[in-house]
């Protein structure tokens, strides 16, 4: 198998639209993205990827090309200058029940109230009788591990624990769509891995479509069906969609997971010199 055989040519298509709209959960067209509070400046111009049902899809890139920028547009965060986007078929306008985020650290974790209260706090369980809440959260405390510890207070746990309590509580909500922002960014190496293996496990169980930003090569490939490398900043776009053909459970020793790590570590590194030449350019 070489490189360029683990890009295949239907995925280079949904890069660039090719395929029904129809199909897709998450469908992103040439949308555009600009900041204009101090002068405009353009973020992301032309994205178009779709994400099917069911999908593991990553985005990663240079540093500062407006990963994070794409997932906060899916949520709803933000709102794009110019182009279309849907999620289940409905136009993005606001954040809705149907995506949940996660995002890097535990900021969003209230410090006086129980994991399993943290756990059973979300919109779609507030107002529901608490022996439902309690069963739900209790749930979803033992699909991410964390039976045991539903009466321990945030600052009672690891930081690898309290991202198990994020990632449950989004899924407590059962949203279709689960949007990830370097939920693992902060953690050591070990903790990382365990949760990448935790996550992997999750996801074949839930069958949620989920959109993973990270800058972390090896965890797009360990994770994801399909991941997408954006170009560098500014006026970012997709280059490329690489296919991840590789069967699960993944070892990261794999032969073919060298391959693809290399094929998208090439083109990010093709993107940092494209930006550094410019940035030349325009100081000359």
């Amino acid at each position: 198998m070489t490189s360029k055989d683990l890009s295949t040519t239907a995925a280079a298509d949904l890069s660039r639209g090719g395929s029904s709209p129809s199909a897709a959960v998450i469908d992103v067209r040439n949308v555009c993205f600009a900041y204009t509070a101090s002068g405009s400046v353009s973020v992301l111009k032309d994205v178009s990827f779709e994400c099917r049902p069911g999908e593991f899809f990553s985005l990663l890139g240079p540093s500062g090309c407006g990963k994070t920028t794409v997932l906060r547009l899916i949520a709803g965060f933000d709102y794009p200058t110019a182009g279309t986007l849907t999620a289940d078929g409905q136009a993005v306008s606001g954040p809705g029940v149907n995506r949940g985020v996660v995002f890097q650290g535990d900021d969003s974790l209230f410090n006086w109230l129980t994991a399993m209260e943290n756990v059973g706090f979300g919109a779609r369980l507030r107002g529901r009788p608490k022996a439902e809440q309690q069963d739900v959260a209790r749930r979803f405390m033992d699909l991410v591990g964390l039976k045991g510890h539903e009466r321990k207070y945030p600052q009672e746990l690891s930081g690898g624990m309290r991202q198990r309590i994020q990632i449950a509580r989004v899924l407590a909500n059962d949203p279709s769509i689960l949007l990830m922002d370097e939920p693992f960014g902060a953690l050591d190496a070990q903790t990382r891995n365990e949760l990448q293996d935790e996550l992997s496990r999750i996801w074949a169980k839930t069958e949620k479509t989920v959109v993973f930003i990270t800058h972390d090569i090896a965890e797009a490939v360990l994770l994801s069906d399909r991941v997408g490398v954006m170009t560098s900043g500014p006026n970012a776009t997709i280059r490329e969609i690489v296919e991840i053909n590789l069967p699960r459970p993944r070892m990261r020793s794999h032969v073919d997971f060298g391959r693809l790590y290399e094929r998208i570590n090439e083109l990010i590194i093709d993107e940092v010199r494209k930006s550094r030449a410019r940035h030349r350019g325009e100081e000359d």
